[in-house]
């Protein structure tokens, strides 16, 4: 049973990364439809842009619980010796931020989403900066990662907290947008701005994915320099 237990982690990190990766496309392609003014009427568009939002909800559970995940890996396979403590606090931190996260989405539009956003804005601010120090001072000094592929590999994923934090900031914009959108009806004086923002979005969009192919060969090749 303990020669399944490995693999079997692994096997769930590989899932979480198609369901981050391949729910992310379709959120990219749900709101490459909603920029289609001429084909779509307004309740369309914003059906679809609903549809966005709750797809979302997928690579955000993952991202959530990617944290403790990978550390579990790390442990199980031996490939960094990590704390049985710190794995234990990465599932606390990782069981906490998907509580915000969901919790944020059933009560949207409230101060208590506010205030979820901003703490979950705070957590992941804060493990960005863990996993590209740890990242960084691994390849320096070879401690306390030994293996240089995890060492790139803690590097890149704290780059992509901050992708992905660029998209959440980028993107905020939108809310007021859409609403003067929905009130003064589709125009160039309501569309166009709206249209900017997402294209500004868009490039940390491209950036994350760049950055999860990176991550994700990285963990199944292993390339050793």
């Amino acid at each position: 049973m303990s020669d399944l237990i490995y693999p079997s982690l692994v096997y769930v990190h590989l899932l979480l990364f198609v369901l981050w990766l391949g729910a992310d496309v379709g959120v990219f392609l749900l709101g490459q439809h909603f920029r289609m003014r001429q084909d779509y009427s307004l309740d369309q568009r914003l059906a679809l842009l609903k549809l966005l939002v709750l797809v979302d909800m997928t690579p955000r559970t993952a991202w959530a619980l990617m944290v403790p995940l990978s550390l579990t890996v790390s442990f199980s396979g031996g490939w960094w010796d990590v704390p049985v403590a710190l794995v234990g606090f990465g599932w606390l931190i990782g069981g906490f931020w998907l509580w915000l996260v969901w919790d944020a989405h059933w009560n949207d539009q409230t101060a208590r989403a506010a205030r979820n956003r901003r703490i979950e804005g705070w957590i992941r601010w804060i493990l960005a900066a863990g996993y590209i120090v740890l990242g960084a001072e691994s390849l320096v000094t070879g401690h306390p990662i030994a293996a240089g592929w995890l060492a790139w590999k803690a590097l890149l994923f704290g780059m992509i907290f901050v992708a992905a934090i660029m998209i959440d900031f980028s993107f905020k914009p939108v809310g007021p947008q859409l609403m003067k959108l929905i009130a003064e009806g589709s125009s160039d004086a309501t569309e166009i701005p709206l249209r900017t923002t997402m294209d500004k979005t868009r490039r940390w969009v491209m950036l994350t994915y760049f950055l999860l192919v990176a991550t994700s060969w990285l963990g199944v090749v292993k390339p050793v320099a």
